[in-house]
């Protein structure tokens, strides 16, 4: 059974990674002007913006034109993998484990 969960624990792991990886590529993507009617943007901006927008809403994260809502949720991301998905692992396997 500890295994189950220490696995299941890895897959959140890489699904927070991934979305990490969402988020960067909206945020290089918003850098320029992308086409809304894009396929590939739309998609970027649907899985990204609930997030954003939460974030936005309570904090100002907007300082001089740039927002630093994805970077503040790209830190809530590493705070979870590293400190809280790495201490549950370590503690069930009883080991210390780096995730990456």
């Amino acid at each position: 059974m500890t295994v189950f969960i220490a696995n299941f624990l890895q897959f959140i792991n890489w699904l927070l990674g991934a979305y990490m990886w969402i988020l960067i590529a909206s945020a290089v993507i918003s850098w320029v002007r992308p086409d809304p009617a894009n396929p590939i943007v739309r998609f970027l901006y649907a899985v990204t913006e609930p997030v954003l927008w939460r974030i936005r809403r309570v904090i100002p994260t907007n300082f001089g034109g740039v927002d630093l809502s994805p970077l503040l949720v790209i830190l809530a991301i590493l705070f979870l993998q590293n400190v809280v998905i790495g201490g549950l692992i370590s503690m069930i396997l009883g080991q210390t484990v780096v995730l990456r």
